[in-house]
């Protein structure tokens, strides 16, 4: 084994890792830089990224464009408080995202992480009803599979039975968790609990087309429109946490876009800025930025991170927004989703598989029990590869411009591990 680079050796005792029992886990890998789809480790050796940074990085690291974007804004003003004062960047970037969502999803509000949005989407929720002088709608509704994030409150809507929250049962309140309307017995018993609960819940919550860090759940668009006419009937609001799913990962820029329901709030993040930096926005309806438009001050939405709206962050997203609108990413998801469906397909022959399944530039393999994931990743390293799986899946989310090869070699590296071929191909690189 590589020794550990120095600045590693030094810090490892006073950096606090995500997910994992650093007791037991084994140390991370030293990065040196990253290019294109590959990460490049101290020790020299090149791994093709599998997920993209967690689902950020959709062009690629370090894509040129985006970098001469950041560097400019640098020279210019890399922050200034977003209280009292404007910057280009960010109105720039508000305007954009506005002309790109569907019917009247106008008005942005920006944070810094995804979990944060979410938050904000809620509180918007909450305070809409308390503005309007209508009281008791306290709640909130999503569903089983889903995750929204790691922060207090959006803990309380993610699946319960999914793994990472449940230490926190009864720290907040309690939510109302259904299962999503995929059927005309699931859709009446959620008919059935918005009748009997409607007048205490402010919104519902949910990722559309796939529920990513719940376990890569696919649904449908039809689930969407239901969801759509129940929120009307019962008269409650719907979020769409778009913050996995949002810019081209299902195959459409947006899936409020693609499905055709327009949410009263959108969540955004990850891919907003190509993976460069953090943001992430909580974009409203014109009915819902209405309530909050008044002569009272006590109806203004009283939030405000520190670093909301940050001139780099969104000097990045407007270069990403730039090369989405060349076009050219739809070929690609086109590509890759084409890919992954053919090089993962034969591991559903493999012991412990319950599925392989592919939506847009997603790749899945799922087990019936959940899978080593530390002992995993440094099988796929070995094969020159990032993947890093999560409960019972093994995935892929490759950003677009990941080659032909590389895909071979991420496809590959997975049939190797699952199947046991140790003669599977790799694609030549």
């Amino acid at each position: 084994m590589p020794q550990p680079p120095n600045w590693m050796t030094e810090g490892a005792g006073h950096v606090w890792r995500p997910y994992c029992q650093m007791k037991t886990a084994p140390a991370p890998l030293p990065v040196a830089r990253t290019e294109g789809a590959r990460i490049i480790l101290e020790d020299g050796r090149e791994l093709v990224d599998g997920i993209a940074s967690w689902w950020t990085a959709c062009h690629g690291y370090n894509h040129p464009h985006i970098r001469a974007a950041v560097i400019a804004q640098l020279e210019r003003a890399p922050h200034v408080m977003f209280g009292g004062l404007a910057h280009e960047p960010a109105y720039r970037l508000a305007a954009r995202l506005a002309a790109l969502l569907p019917g009247d999803l106008d008005h942005v509000f920006f944070a810094e992480s995804g979990s944060v949005a979410v938050e904000i989407a809620m509180k918007m929720a909450l305070q809409f009803w308390i503005n309007r002088g209508v009281a008791g709608r306290t709640r909130f509704l999503s569903f089983l599979g889903g995750y929204h994030g790691d922060t207090l409150a959006t803990m309380t809507v993610c699946d319960p039975e999914e793994g990472m929250h449940g230490l926190f049962t009864g720290v907040m309140p309690a939510q109302h968790i259904a299962a999503l309307p995929t059927d005309a017995a699931s859709e009446a018993a959620l008919d059935a609990l918005l009748a009997e609960k409607g007048s205490e819940i402010a919104a519902i919550l949910v990722e559309p087309r796939v529920q990513g860090a719940g376990g890569m759940l696919f649904h449908g668009d039809e689930v969407l429109r239901t969801l759509r006419r129940l929120a009307d009937k019962h008269g409650v609001l719907l979020i769409f946490d778009e913050i996995f799913v949002g810019f081209g990962r299902t195959g459409d820029l947006f899936a409020c876009s693609g499905s055709g329901v327009i949410p009263d709030i959108v969540t955004l993040s990850k891919a907003l800025t190509g993976g460069t930096l953090p943001l992430s926005a909580a974009i409203a309806r014109r009915t819902v930025f209405e309530a909050f438009w008044s002569d009272d001050p006590g109806a203004a939405l009283m939030h405000g991170p520190t670093y909301m709206g940050n001139p780099l962050a969104c000097a990045a997203a407007n270069a990403s927004l730039d090369l989405f609108e060349t076009g050219a990413w739809k070929a690609d998801v086109a590509r890759i989703s084409a890919a992954l469906a053919e090089g993962l397909e034969p591991c559903r022959a493999a012991k412990g598989v319950v599925d392989v399944r592919t939506y847009g530039a997603i790749g899945v393999v799922e087990f019936a029990e959940p899978v080593a994931v530390g002992a995993l990743c440094a099988k796929f390293a070995e094969l020159g590869c990032w993947i890093r799986p999560m409960g019972k899946v093994i995935y892929l989310t490759p950003p677009f411009v990941t080659t032909d090869q590389e895909l071979a070699r991420l496809t590959g590296a997975i049939v190797t591990v699952v199947c046991g071929d140790v003669e599977a191909g790799m694609g030549g690189v």
